[in-house]
């Protein structure tokens, strides 16, 4: 009991650096996406609101009491871990037991993730452990914000969590900064804990009993790549929207497949969306009040309300899931201080998130295929424009390789579709037979993402060029102000020219 004090006044004396900054609370409202979103891209250093402390420190309080007053055996706290859950540990070895937790199960392996996921991480499991049913103490709360707002970034890597028991490797490297074990990003650069710790002349916190466990346990490695990946993936399909309808005014396409009425019919909420948002792009547009030969369009055109929609109803149904996955306690064992109950189950299984993972994978991949077709349409020399969208083709090749690396990107997407989520792998010698692989799921779909942005990068290349040929006639006043805006960054393609750097310049006008 007078560990759990002394962690009460380090956290205090921690927070009177940032007190008068401005500062967030955390409490027990509902995080939505758009919340989650806001703290991680301001500035706010983020602390606990009195009314999470206090669940905080009252359930610590009863697991401590627990452990002292009766002699339950209670799985991860006073037992080995995973296969050796039967294994009990005595009193005098418990606080060894968590630390030997950490260090063995950070075994991450790949390439480092990217900063502002790490961010995200520290943020989710901060949130999680507020709920008061995890049995942490305060300071070890308090110190995982400390990190969160001073920018000390854990090394964690891409590979090794199976998405059940949670999280296990990443987490664990997110949580040897606490003990000053391991290595942070710090200032941009690279170094180990215990050095960044002096420099604060901060000492490394001490793990109690279920500590290391509700550390690991979690699923916010997942969770985090979610909800970065959804909230980018409403940009996309915004951006996918827009560039679209550049693309169908380009083309001399027909505005009627993007009338209400018939949209209406098919009952699908993301479509009817999608082809009102189109109509209204087009509707005042010079190219579209022309005649035109053809009396229908190419799917890759024609049925923009139809893909576009089903991708957006697949975010819809992937923000709910993560949204609820922020706001729950994903540790074991669970601790319930007023019903007097510790319950050992599952929270942890990454299954939903896994699922919703590789279902929007496909959704955005799904974004950028049609993307790719609508380019390759761009430069087939079709409906009046030029062969691969040059005044000479022949001497310039023009965007013709610009189709290529779109169509590298889309068949690589394809690949990374295959979904994680029906693949698991025995561990823990058996102990742990049916696992989530929602770890895997989470960096396949990071990296189709980058895919669909650099693809639609492209395609607003190929279309503003396009439409170019269209002159002195124009697009709407919205496309023209975005092909205004656009190319003052890219210039007209007269000739041939390295065209790497108009593709990263086309996805950074579009996305940053």
């Amino acid at each position: 009991m007078e560990s759990l004090l002394i962690s009460q006044k380090i956290s205090q004396s921690l927070l009177m650096d940032n007190e008068s900054l401005n500062m967030y609370y955390i409490t027990d409202e509902f995080y939505s996406l758009e919340k989650i979103q806001e703290l991680v891209s301001s500035k706010e250093v983020i602390s606990i609101s009195e009314e999470s402390k206090k669940k905080i420190v009252r359930c610590a309080h009863y697991l401590a009491d627990k452990l002292e007053n009766e002699s339950q055996v209670i799985y991860g706290i006073n037992t080995g871990f995973g296969s050796l859950c039967n294994t009990v540990i005595s009193n005098s070895e418990l606080e060894s037991l968590q630390v030997n937790l950490v260090r063995s199960h950070a075994c991450g392996t790949g390439p480092r993730i990217p900063d502002e996921l790490t961010k995200r991480i520290l943020l989710l499991k901060a949130i999680a452990l507020c709920k008061g049913h995890s049995g942490v103490y305060l300071e070890t709360i308090e110190r995982i914000l400390w990190l969160y707002n001073n920018d000390i970034l854990p090394v964690i890597y891409e590979l090794g969590s199976l998405g059940a028991s949670g999280d296990l490797a990443p987490l664990a490297h997110m949580s040897l900064p606490l003990i000053g074990e391991g290595d942070v990003v710090f200032k941009g650069e690279l170094r180990k804990t215990i050095d960044v710790l002096k420099e604060f002349d901060v000492q490394a916190i001490t793990l109690h009993p279920k500590e290391g466990l509700a550390l690991l346990n979690g699923t916010q490695f997942m969770a985090a790549y979610l909800s970065h990946i959804v909230s980018f993936g409403f940009r996309v399909f915004d951006t996918a929207n827009a560039v679209s309808s550049i693309s169908v005014d380009a083309l001399k396409g027909l505005i009627s497949p993007f009338q209400a009425n018939v949209n209406e019919l098919r009952n699908q909420a993301g479509q009817i969306e999608v082809a009102k948002i189109l109509f209204n792009r087009l509707k005042d547009s010079d190219l579209m009040a022309q005649k035109k030969e053809h009396v229908q369009d190419p799917y890759s055109l024609r049925c923009i309300p139809q893909v576009h929609g089903a991708s957006k109803d697949t975010l819809d149904f992937c923000k709910k899931t993560i949204e609820n996955e922020i706001n729950a306690v994903t540790d074991n064992p669970t601790i319930f201080p007023e019903q007097n109950e510790i319950v050992s189950a599952g929270n942890f299984h990454g299954q939903p998130l896994a699922l919703a993972l590789d279902y929007l994978a496909i959704a955005l991949a799904e974004l950028g295929s049609i993307s790719e077709r609508r380019t390759y349409k761009l430069i087939a020399g079709d409906r009046g424009l030029p062969p691969f969208l040059v005044k000479n083709p022949g001497l310039h090749s023009g965007l013709m390789i610009a189709q290529y690396a779109c169509a590298s990107m889309v068949s690589q997407n394809k690949q990374l579709c295959t979904p994680a989520s029906v693949d698991t792998i025995d561990s823990s010698n058996g102990q742990e037979d049916h696992v989530s692989m929602g770890a895997n799921a989470a960096t396949k779909c990071f990296k189709v993402l980058s895919n669909v942005k650099t693809v639609l990068g492209i395609e607003i290349l190929c279309a503003s060029q396009a439409m170019e040929f269209r002159r002195p006639l124009k697009s709407s006043d919205i496309n023209e102000g975005l092909l205004s805006a656009y190319r003052k960054v890219i210039p007209f393609i007269e000739q041939d020219r390295i065209f790497s750097y108009d593709i990263e310049k086309s996805t950074s006008f579009l996305f940053n």
